[in-house]
């Protein structure tokens, strides 16, 4: 009897034990997700790559793999194999934007142990590159052909082009994050087949058509569709010239997100122009640049049509990401949309209000009745929403405080371990 009286007792605070022991456990296997990929840190150990790092750096290609969250395998050159030619040559001889184009061309947007590449079949895999995405190469040449000797299990890595005489053999594995990146050496630069080096993002795209590159962005339909009726997108074209433009496009969701006083088809067409225009800085900035700006306030193309120092936004980097402050809402750069000198369009995570529309006291905001003209949406930074009347200001999927707030399987385990223990506990109190 004191037995089974001694067990009656001990069981519900031995299973609190197990349950906690279990949770620490899991959190600690769960696998952790790479949220920031600092490449040059990673590569910063290694001696023998200083010089690639050093490429990458100053280029915007290391800034370009910093926003990725994608997995990747990059294709690395040792410092002996860069200083001898054909390397020397191309990176001596071509400037930063070409020797970008290159460097871009050796990261592959697919992740590859080393068991995968001995599971390469000797025919090779086809597998796209970062080059691939700026669309500066025809057809699949901004692609490569990995392929596999079945005899001796060399990796050579060439274009798909058969007549492509740029190669690479690789040398060895560098570096694996499981899942998220592999580091692999290479014994020499690659080329693309049929790829005009000088003609490369230091030249102005023909003619880029901003609302097909929104389209094809596949989450801008709003946007495109609104610079499409407005008419102000045939000015941005025209503009694309001598200094260039950055285009800070809200996503389909930040349209979304808009509170329901917040009307941007109720404005006239003037003020809805002025908007637009409030999205776009008339020179070209690519991510690193941004990231990175001297003076962060800037002059957007409505500054120009109503005066200096009006409709300027502030531009600062927060919390590892790009944060744009109109003096009433603050949103994040998400994504890299198109980036080509002298024209880079980036997703934002909300429509960009101008105070001097969307202000107190303003006509921007339509009046719903027992609320004041200013509204919840549009409250100045001086006068904190409360949180029951702030939900669009702090949603996760705008929120640049929580852009990279990531929730593993450990985590919520233990958060039910947890409630199962208290369970318990109460349980064993009552009784």
């Amino acid at each position: 009897m004191a037995v089974s009286l001694l067990i009656y007792h001990i069981t519900p605070l031995s299973f609190f034990y197990f349950l906690l022991f279990s949770s620490a456990s899991a959190s600690a296997s769960a696998p952790t997700a790479v949220t920031d990929l600092n490449i040059t840190s990673i590569l910063s150990s290694f001696q023998n790559l200083t010089s690639f790092t050093s490429l990458l750096s100053s280029t915007s290609v290391a800034s370009d793999l910093t926003r990725r969250q994608d997995p990747i395998t990059l294709l690395a050159v040792p410092n002996p194999y860069l200083s001898i030619p054909p390397s020397s040559d191309l990176t001596r001889r071509l400037p930063p934007s070409s020797v970008g184009d290159i460097l871009r061309y050796h990261i592959l947007l697919q992740y590859f142990s080393w068991t995968d590449l001995l599971k390469i079949p000797p025919s090779g895999v086809l597998v796209t590159t970062l080059l691939q995405t700026t669309g500066r190469v025809p057809a699949n040449f901004g692609a490569v052909n990995i392929t596999r000797n079945p005899l001796t299990n060399a990796i050579t890595i060439q274009s798909p082009d058969p007549y492509s005489d740029s190669n690479a053999t690789v040398l060895s594995l560098i570096k694996t994050l499981p899942y998220n990146i592999t580091i692999l050496a290479v014994n020499s630069l690659l080329v693309p087949y049929d790829f005009n080096l000088l003609a490369s993002e230091s030249r102005p795209p023909p003619g880029l058509n901003i609302t097909k590159a929104l389209i094809d962005g596949h989450n801008f339909n709003v946007a495109a569709a609104m610079l499409a009726a407005s008419g102000v997108v045939d000015e941005f074209e025209a503009d694309e010239g001598g200094a260039g433009i950055t285009l800070f496009v809200p996503t389909d969701g930040a349209f979304g997100d808009l509170p329901g006083n917040v009307r941007l088809q109720s404005l006239p067409a003037d003020k809805k122009s002025v908007v637009l225009k409030f999205h776009v800085l008339h020179s070209y900035y690519p991510l690193g640049s941004l990231e990175s700006i001297v003076n962060p306030v800037q002059p957007t193309l409505a500054t120009e049509d109503n005066g200096a120092g009006s409709f300027t936004l502030n531009i600062s980097r927060v919390n590892g990401s790009v944060a744009i402050d109109t003096g009433i809402v603050q949103a994040s750069v998400t994504q890299t949309v198109f980036d080509q000198n002298p024209v880079s369009i980036f997703g934002v995570s909300r429509v960009l209000l101008p105070r001097e529309i969307f202000g107190k006291d303003s006509a921007g905001v339509i009046p719903t009745p027992g609320n004041s003209v200013v509204g919840t949406a549009v409250q100045s930074p001086e006068s904190s929403p409360s949180p029951d009347h702030s939900a669009w200001l702090s949603s996760p999927a705008s929120s640049p405080e929580r852009f990279d707030e990531i929730k593993s399987d450990g985590q919520i385990f233990r958060a039910q371990s947890c409630m199962v223990a208290l369970y318990c506990i109460v349980l064993y109190l009552l009784v």
